[in-house]
């Protein structure tokens, strides 16, 4: 699962690696931690217009919750969206087969059980490379876009961070972006991505302060992502 991430890269260097613009520049504020319980917006290159970045609302509200979102999000957590089932399921098929994005970030956030509660770690790429989750989306009545970040089974390294559901987001290979926009894609593409598109690169991860589960406290500081020492 993936319900906290970062993306503390400046416009101009969003800009420059993804070759985009923004849609709404004045909305794109860096951060360090986001929890998306909040349903904050994140930032999404969608596949209708893949040289724009655009916010979207986190939580994918489907067309049957449109009419109170309110409801919908207290029965419904839509903010990652299962990749095995993601084509066979009636909430979110159709974004899976037309409205697939890209989601920013340069982190993530898992947690760890261990005796005590759950330990976050904080997830990247050497260097805190920006990357992108594969993303899905939808558009409302209202005109306000909604997004969940697809997950899927753990690899060995996320298995023994997320070692209680072992599930770890979808983040994209930069050779697999593009196709993953790609709006000619058939259900059996689709799924081939899902399968075989995870990153290459080796993620990197460090354990971060509790204080991030902690929602009186501010944790969108550059402190949220500093390592501590654990016993595990």
């Amino acid at each position: 699962m993936c319900y906290e991430t970062s993306l503390h890269k400046t416009q101009k260097q969003i800009q420059k690696t993804f070759s985009v613009e923004f849609k709404n520049p004045d909305l794109f504020t860096p951060y360090y931690h986001r929890s998306g319980f909040t349903h904050p917006n994140l930032y999404v290159i969608p596949q209708e217009e893949a040289h724009l970045v655009y916010a979207m609302q986190w939580g994918l509200v489907a067309p049957f919750g449109e009419a109170d979102v309110k409801a919908f999000r207290k029965k419904y957590n839509t903010l990652n969206a299962k990749s095995e089932s993601v084509l066979r399921s009636r909430m979110y098929q159709s974004a899976a087969r037309e409205r697939r994005c890209l989601v920013l970030a340069d982190g993530f956030f898992e947690p760890h059980h261990q005796a005590g509660g759950a330990q976050p770690y904080y997830c990247y790429l050497p260097q805190q490379a920006l990357f992108c989750f594969a993303g899905i989306y939808t558009q409302m009545a209202s005109g306000a876009y909604t997004v969940s970040i697809l997950t899927t089974a753990a690899n060995p390294f996320f298995a023994e961070i997320h070692n209680t559901k072992k599930r770890m987001p979808l983040v994209l290979d930069p050779s697999k972006q593009g196709d993953w926009l790609d709006p000619n894609l058939s259900d059996a593409d689709i799924q081939e991505l899902i399968n075989n598109g995870f990153i290459q690169q080796d993620l990197k991860a460090h354990a971060v302060s509790s204080d991030l589960y902690k929602r009186q406290i501010d944790t969108n500081t550059p402190q949220i992502l500093e390592p501590i020492a654990t016993q595990d």
